[in-house]
């Protein structure tokens, strides 16, 4: 298993949420969306240099701007 940033992480791959490294704002912008520790995510999409990044998280896809998206420390299989 590895941990890496939800913007390096390849399309269609699958992690579980380990960290995420920002303020109390970030924090509960991301809970919002359903993005928090312990839970399962899926990257549908994002952009090669920088853009959204589209995830699901149960069965919500849910679109995530590139500097919040690389906050986000997901754990995955090799």
């Amino acid at each position: 298993m590895r941990q890496l940033p939800l913007t390096q992480m390849e399309e269609g791959r699958s992690g579980i949420v380990v960290e995420i490294m920002g303020g109390i704002g970030a924090l509960r912008r991301l809970e919002l969306l359903g993005v928090r520790v312990g839970r399962k995510i899926t990257k549908i999409s994002g952009m090669f240099m920088r853009g959204p990044v589209t995830v699901q998280v149960d069965h919500t896809q849910v679109g995530i701007g590139f500097g919040m998206a690389s906050k986000v420390i997901v754990e995955v299989k090799e």
